[in-house]
């Protein structure tokens, strides 16, 4: 229930109407998050906790509590005296992220299949056709979110907190190869992947959602096996 309680608090900050609403500590994870995911912290590079206090615009606690959850998840690397670390990008590690995200994946998939909510309906649709217009109009950075967007709709669908807090760092840092090394060719392709499941799971088929499940990482293992060989 906490964990659901977060994910209904904190989606969507860059959507200007619901923002205002969204607690600080959640605001500024979301904020770091997206930052890291979209190399606007540049792997391996550092950066100072005032740095990011002044770049946020949020107070010391809320931003030290978001440096400290990503931390956790190994996207930051907190160093005494030496500042903070962003994580490295090694193409190979994709693909043990996916290895271990895959079977999480297909867990979550079925289950929000069975148990899908219409609160959780509206942000499954909400994320398809946020993933639809950013293909339209080839925003990388309105893709990302609406892929964070339709991660967040799976754990509160999934009824399953012990998977979606396994998930989600994952998630982020798949999404952070992704940009990475397949933006700028994969839109098209992923988001046809993404619809597929969000159908399966909105038509309560809960074999077909743990299929499409499996599609979309095989697709995503595909584009990590070709950045591993570059």
């Amino acid at each position: 229930m906490i964990y659901q309680k977060y994910i209904r608090s904190s989606r969507l900050i860059f959507n200007e109407t619901s923002s205002a609403f969204e607690p600080v500590a959640a605001k500024a994870y979301r904020t770091l998050e997206h930052m890291v995911v979209t190399l606007e912290l540049a792997p391996a590079s550092f950066v100072t906790e005032s740095a990011l206090i002044d770049r946020l615009g949020l107070g010391r606690t809320p931003v030290r509590e978001a440096i400290q959850r990503l931390a956790w998840e190994g996207l930051l690397d907190v160093r005494p005296r030496a500042g903070i670390a962003i994580a490295p990008l090694h193409p190979g590690d994709w693909l043990r992220v996916l290895d271990a995200r895959r079977g999480v994946e297909v867990v979550l998939a079925r289950s929000a299949a069975r148990f899908v909510t219409r609160e959780a309906t509206d942000l499954f649709h909400d994320a398809a056709l946020a993933m639809q217009k950013a293909v339209i109009s080839g925003n990388v950075l309105a893709f990302i979110q609406a892929d964070k967007a339709l991660d967040e709709a799976l754990a509160l669908a999934g009824d399953n907190p012990f998977a979606a807090r396994l998930a989600a760092p994952l998630q982020t840092h798949s999404r952070r190869f992704w940009f990475r090394y397949k933006a700028d060719t994969g839109l098209a392709e992923s988001a046809e992947h993404h619809v597929a499941l969000i159908r399966s799971i909105l038509a309560g088929d809960e074999d077909a959602a743990g299929k499409d499940a499996k599609r979309l990482m095989a697709l995503l293992r595909g584009h990590a096996e070709a950045a591993a060989t570059r």
